[in-house]
């Protein structure tokens, strides 16, 4: 199976949703890429035992329509896109649907919890579905202002230029694989690019909490940059000219992404991450980052590593 060259956006006629289609535009100009863009619907059906257990179900054709003008104002609102756009509606659970569709290209966007447009639909579970499940890397891109709070009554978000980027790394495959993505988006986008390894020494929680007292915690961080050089060498030696910054910290992988983001263009991490130098970053942190990041976040699974570009 091979990729196309395409950026697939799931929208959904909400602020949001707009809003992740004006990165993607701006991510697939960078690239040199073409837009894909999916409308998915299903034709929802109830019993009413208000009505003597009779069946009631909305038209198909008044829902399709729906979905069309969805997908038609979309089109509309790129104006002069300077790269190849097309758009389909497609029958069937919006998640499913983008999760399938993702096994063709390389990178897929969508916005978080949209209000409103079409049903409401797409931007509630899609964006915590596709990530975990999908094909490719899948960007989450928050309806946030300049400053990264949420919109405030008559504002207009706007997409920022990717100039920092920031990776979650502990050693674990997703997280090696999410730091390789991160090098290729920083060479794209000409963006600085850091490296960061959390470890929770000053809670001494989760993996550290059987850690003793005494123990010298300059010597684990010491020990763990150690083993953030050889991934990030390891990784830099297929990307020659690359430049990562390095960081070791102290405190959870959650905590230190979400606190990155405020002052980050975009956010990268691996999905459910285990084993490794130590293990301590990913997993649960992929989640969390996607529900507080105050910029786009990029996860990158392991899924598809046997499907090619075209």
């Amino acid at each position: 199976m091979t990729r196309e060259s395409e950026i697939l956006v799931g929208v959904d006629g909400s602020t949001a949703g707009l809003h992740a289609l004006d990165w993607a535009l701006t991510e697939a100009r960078t690239r040199g890429v073409g837009l894909r863009l999916v409308v998915a619907y299903s034709l929802p059906s109830f019993t009413a035992a208000s009505l003597d257990g009779g069946y009631a179900a909305l038209d198909d054709e008044t829902i399709r329509a729906g979905a069309q003008a969805v997908l038609d104002e979309a089109l509309a609102h790129l104006r002069d896109p300077g790269v190849p756009v097309h758009g389909r509606v497609v029958t069937g659970d919006a998640a499913g649907v983008l999760v399938e569709e993702s096994r063709h290209v390389e990178l897929a966007v969508v916005g978080t919890r949209g209000r409103g447009g079409f049903a409401d639909r797409l931007l509630g579970t899609v964006s915590s579905a596709l990530p975990a499940h999908g094909w490719c890397p899948t960007v989450v891109v928050p309806l946030r202002g300049a400053d990264g709070q949420p919109l405030a009554a008559g504002e207009t978000a706007h997409v920022r230029p990717v100039r920092r980027i920031v990776v979650g790394v502990d050693g674990s495959p997703p997280a090696e694989r999410a730091l390789r993505a991160a090098i290729r988006e920083s060479q794209a986008w000409g963006a600085e690019l850091f490296a960061v390894t959390g470890v929770p020494i000053a809670s001494m929680t989760g993996a550290l909490a059987w850690l003793p007292s005494a123990v010298d915690h300059e010597q684990v961080l010491t020990d763990m940059a150690e083993g953030l050089d050889v991934v990030v060498d390891r990784a830099l030696a297929d990307y020659p000219g690359a430049v990562v910054q390095r960081r070791v910290l102290d405190g959870t992988g959650a905590e230190l992404l979400t606190e990155f983001s405020a002052a980050t263009d975009l956010v990268v991490v691996g999905s459910r991450g285990r084993g490794g130098f130590a293990g301590l970053l990913l997993g649960s942190t992929s989640q969390a980052v996607l529900h507080h990041a105050r910029c786009p976040v990029m996860v990158v699974t392991t899924r598809g590593d046997d499907v090619t570009a075209d």
